[in-house]
């Protein structure tokens, strides 16, 4: 295999790099560059409709959405035996991607009907169901089915045990911050609260690696910019287990480069229980180029004043996401350092996993992560996209195995 790219530490690169960053940062210090992107995006933002959290009562049957991640906007009974949930977008226009999660119950036990009404909105999620919102177990598909290819039936057993029922397992804000809490107890990992979400929420950043920071390349690593996306996270939280695992493929990754995580960009849309967007009715996948929301704004920042103090250069940006199939979107621009990484990292995954995978490149022309990584830095951005309906044991292992095929990649061509 020839060369697919060069981190060599000579003093020529060192010189040109040191140039490029005093030509980036000098003026602007640790804040990120704005960019003119070819397909601009208004990122001001726009008004939201909150939910009503409260108890829903209606012959015997509750109904509530008084938790962090929940969505259920009317709870009404439609005859003696059907009832129905409302469930509508914070603001619109917005993707078509309709969260809902709320707890049930009923004083006594009943076999009832469920309609979750999209308003027009086509159906995406299959529902998931707990009894104690921690442990899911996705819904038998004989117990639901579909009308009209939007509006969701559900047969449901209720009686005064809670019911959670959810598009996904529910992981919200505290989740999230457990989990990286528990991740940071290892001594290659550091914890740091980096700025505050529109509503105040924390922003969390995890940054692993051993030994002295000074001029190692930096991977960074995105999660959770659009509510909903669930799976993008799973596979996030495999990739970094792997980052940490106790193998000597791991252990010289980590002397070698850095890593900065965050698990968590938009806790204020998680936790409301949004569609799409932050609390400030926005994409923050549009907002890459202005930063005219206070979360793009912080990570942004923060990636750059890293890598500024540490004199380090962001090679490479991962952003976690979830659609209706497992695919990657590449841009289609090389880089200077890292050419051809991503054919070699997708045909190393390929093999050892033994499916195709799909793959969608273009050029950076919009103000999207993979592109801001791109024009930022001069650094490869890819969005890493897991199916809704993946099967979980296999987002784990691709999770796995992706971050063992980029580890290689970057070690054995350094």
């Amino acid at each position: 295999m020839t060369k697919l790219f060069r981190l060599k530490r000579k003093r020529v690169a060192g010189l040109f790099w040191s140039l490029v960053v005093l030509s980036l940062f000098g003026c602007r210090g640790f804040h990120a560059l704005n960019h003119d992107f070819q397909n601009p995006v208004d990122t001001s933002s726009r008004a939201i409709e909150r939910q009503q959290k409260k108890v829903y009562e209606i012959d015997g049957i509750f109904a509530d959405n008084r938790f962090d991640g929940a969505r259920l906007n009317n709870f009404s009974q439609l005859d003696s035996n059907r009832y129905q949930v409302d469930i509508l977008p914070e603001n619109e226009p917005i993707n078509p991607s309709p969260w809902y999660a709320f707890k049930i119950w009923s004083e006594v036990p009943r076999d009832i009907q469920l309609i979750i009404n999209y308003d027009s909105v086509q159906h995406r999620y299959r529902p998931w169901l707990s009894s104690d919102g921690l442990h899911w177990q996705q819904m038998d598909s004989l117990q639901y089915r579909l009308i009209d290819e939007e509006d969701l039936v559900m047969n449901l057993s209720v009686d005064k045990d809670t019911l959670w029922v959810s598009a996904q397992e529910l992981q919200n804000s505290h989740s999230v911050e457990k989990w990286c809490r528990e991740i940071s107890n290892r001594p290659s990992v550091d914890f740091k609260i980096i700025g505050k979400s529109l509503l105040g929420r924390d922003l969390v950043r995890l940054q692993i690696g051993e030994g002295e920071r000074h001029r190692k390349p930096t991977i960074v690593i995105l999660s959770r910019q659009h509510p909903p996306e669930v799976t993008g996270y799973f596979a996030m939280q495999a990739f970094v287990e792997e980052l940490l695992s106790d193998n000597p493929l791991s252990d010289d990754f980590r002397k070698r480069y850095q890593v900065l995580v965050y698990p968590l960009l938009n806790p204020d849309g998680v936790d409301m229980g949004h569609w799409r967007h932050n609390g400030g009715g926005i994409d923050l996948n549009r907002d890459w180029a202005y930063y005219r929301q206070p979360e793009t704004r912080n990570v942004a920042d923060d990636i750059v004043k890293t890598s500024r103090e540490n004199k380090s250069q962001v090679i490479l940006g991962l952003d976690f996401h979830s659609t209706w199939y497992d695919i990657f979107y590449t841009n289609s621009s090389e880089v200077r350092d890292l050419r051809r990484f991503k054919d070699y990292w997708i045909f190393g995954m390929r093999d050892i996993l033994n499916e195709p995978i799909r793959e969608r490149s273009s050029e950076p022309q919009s103000p999207v992560s993979k592109s801001w990584f791109y024009s930022q830095f001069g650094a490869v951005g890819i969005t890493y996209e897991i199916g809704d309906n993946t099967p979980r044991d296999l987002i784990n292992e691709k999770g796995k195995v992706s971050a063992q095929e980029m580890m290689k990649l970057l070690i054995f061509n350094d």
